[in-house]
């Protein structure tokens, strides 16, 4: 069963025309993004098969190119790459989820008494900036970036404790937590009031460390508790309507 879309409502995600003086690393960051914007908004949805032949024509890349690309998205667990099958979104069990939301507790939890400690005002005044740019996106319905930069402010606050190590993991989360909140968060909210992270940056900037771990935990759990673990069905996509280019 083939996914109808209309072009004009979802816009055109990727542009036809990059000019002659985009090089190849511009160009597939623009590809990689409007794949990963289009899982993101579900106009992709978990399950749905990246045939390479589709999207080489499509965006007019080599195999190669999209390859790479593909390989990307799979790091970040956006796609799920299968030995003679290909890739395909991915599509995170509710159990996955759990999973992904508990290890956050463990880590961002344990992680905010030394963001506390090592926050500066400068790294501060990053967060609050942070913050603005992804209230932005909420108040224009922008659910997408809103996640994205949800998604980078807590990788931001997680390397403010010195762990690179831990951080990375934390991104790597954030990353997954991006497609269960596509998948099964709801359209009108991310899970979390708007103030949250502005709560979280306060009791950073005042070096209240156990009280941003305790919120950091209260956050975690009301995200958590907003998803609605129902599965659907999976349709085939139509990338060229997805990515408004016509064949």
């Amino acid at each position: 069963m083939e996914q109808k879309l209309s072009v004009s409502s979802i816009g055109k995600a990727y542009p036809k025309r990059l000019g002659k003086n985009v090089d190849g690393a511009e160009r597939h960051e623009v590809i990689y993004r409007s794949i990963s914007d289009a899982i993101i908004k579900q106009q992709l949805h978990p399950g749905a098969r990246l045939r390479e032949d589709a999207l080489t024509e499509v965006f007019n890349i080599s195999r190669t190119g999209i390859r790479t690309i593909l390989q990307r998205l799979a790091m970040e667990q956006l796609v799920t790459i299968t030995p003679r099958r290909g890739a395909s979104v991915t599509r995170p069990t509710a159990a996955e989820a759990r999973d992904v939301f508990a290890a956050r507790k463990m880590v961002e939890c344990g992680l905010m008494p030394e963001a506390a400690l090592h926050a500066t005002p400068q790294d501060v005044t990053e967060l609050r900036e942070m913050a603005k740019h992804e209230h932005k996106a909420l108040n224009a319905g922008e659910r997408s970036s809103a996640i994205k930069l949800s998604a980078a402010f807590h990788e931001r606050l997680a390397q403010l404790s010195g762990n690179a190590t831990l951080a990375a993991f934390v991104g790597q989360l954030c990353s997954r937590s991006s497609l269960i909140l596509a998948v099964y968060g709801s359209a009108g909210n991310l899970g979390c009031e708007s103030h949250d992270h502005d709560d979280l940056i306060d009791y950073l900037a005042a070096g209240e460390g156990e009280k941003a771990k305790a919120f950091m935990l209260h956050h975690l759990n009301e995200i958590e508790s907003s998803l609605s673990f129902l599965e659907e069905e999976a349709f085939a996509p139509d990338l060229h309507q997805i990515f408004g280019i016509t064949p």
